[in-house]
């Protein structure tokens, strides 16, 4: 952790360990996506978005752009979360 210089937003180490999962469900563009940047909810059971790249990941997937659909119970060693305090 700390081993590159910090995002622009002072995050390390974000780019290319693991997909991480976010509380957004699945939807297959931005049409109707909440504004404020809270999750975009669904039903209970949605496929659940994993953004960015992992170490596994080809070069062009290792950006918070990019995403991916799961189930909610899927589970690999390059699939992870996030987790982040606020001061």
């Amino acid at each position: 952790v700390g081993s590159f210089e910090p995002n622009p937003f002072g995050l390390f180490d974000t780019a290319g360990n693991v997909y991480e999962w976010v509380q957004d469900c699945w939807h297959d563009n931005y049409e109707g996506a909440p504004t404020d940047g809270s999750a975009w909810q669904g039903e209970s059971d949605c496929f659940r978005v994993l953004r960015g790249g992992s170490w596994i990941s080809r070069p062009l997937r290792v950006r918070s752009a990019f995403r991916a659909r799961s189930a909610r119970n899927y589970g690999f060693n390059d699939v992870g979360f996030r987790l982040a305090r606020s001061k």
